[in-house]
C-alpha cells in the first residue's frame, strides 16, 4: 500500500470512528443508562446510604437485613458509575464492530479494546462529576457553571421546586458533553493508528 493511500484509509477510519463514538454517546447516556445511575453516579461523603438505592440512613435508620446493609456515598455513586460505563462500552463496542464489519473491514481487538478502555476510563472519571468541575474552574468557567442551572418543577418524587446543577440544560452537562465528544477523537485516533499499524483488513 502507498503512503498515499495508506494516509487516505486512516482518515477514513478516524472520521468512521469519530462518528460512531460521537454519534452513539448520547444514546448510550439518555437511552442505556438507567435514571437510577444518572442520579446516582455524582453522589460523594462519607456519610452512609443504603447499598439497596443509595438513601441516606439517617432519613431512615431502622432497615435491617439485607435492605439495611450500608456504604458511604462515594463508593455508592463509584457503583453507579461503574454500571453506567460497563453498559456504554458494552453498546460503544458493539456499534463499533457493527458498524466497521458492515464496510467490510476488520479493526483489530487490540485496537478496539484500547479505544473503549480511553473512552470508558476517561467517561468515569468526568462523570464522577468532582474532576470535571475543577477541569471547568481552571479553565475559567466558573461563572458558566453557576449561572447556567435549571430549575425542575416539583412532583412525585419532590415536593418543591429544586435548582438543578448538573443534569441536562445546565453548563455542567454542556461541559461533560463537550469533554466525552473530544476524548471521543483521541480514542478514534488511536484506534486508528495501532489498526494502521496491525493492518486492518478487509
Amino acid at each position: 500500500m502507498t503512503d498515499r493511500l495508506r494516509a487516505i484509509e486512516g482518515l477514513a477510519l478516524v472520521a468512521t470512528l469519530t462518528s460512531v463514538f460521537g454519534e452513539i454517546h448520547p444514546l448510550c447516556d439518555q437511552f442505556v443508562q438507567s435514571s437510577h445511575d444518572a442520579m446516582t453516579k455524582g453522589m460523594h461523603g462519607s456519610h452512609l446510604v443504603y447499598r439497596a438505592d443509595g438513601s441516606p440512613v439517617e432519613e431512615n435508620p431502622w432497615r435491617h437485613g439485607k435492605d439495611g446493609r450500608t456504604c458511604t456515598a462515594s463508593a455508592y455513586g463509584r457503583k453507579s458509575v461503574c454500571r453506567h460505563c460497563l453498559s456504554y462500552t458494552a453498546v460503544q463496542l458493539a456499534s463499533t464492530v457493527a458498524v466497521t464489519r458492515t464496510l467490510g473491514y476488520r479493526v483489530p481487538v487490540s485496537a478496539l479494546l484500547t479505544g473503549a478502555a480511553i473512552n470508558a476510563i476517561t467517561h468515569g472519571i468526568i462523570d464522577r462529576r468532582d474532576p470535571l468541575i475543577w477541569l471547568a474552574e481552571k479553565a475559567g468557567k466558573g461563572g458558566y457553571l453557576k449561572h447556567a442551572t435549571v430549575v425542575r418543577k416539583a412532583g412525585p418524587d419532590r415536593p418543591e421546586p429544586v435548582q438543578d446543577v448538573s443534569g441536562p440544560g445546565t453548563a455542567l452537562m454542556e461541559l461533560d458533553q463537550a469533554a466525552h465528544r473530544a476524548i471521543g477523537v483521541a480514542a478514534a485516533l488511536v484506534t486508528a493508528w495501532i489498526t494502521l499499524r496491525k493492518g486492518g483488513r478487509r
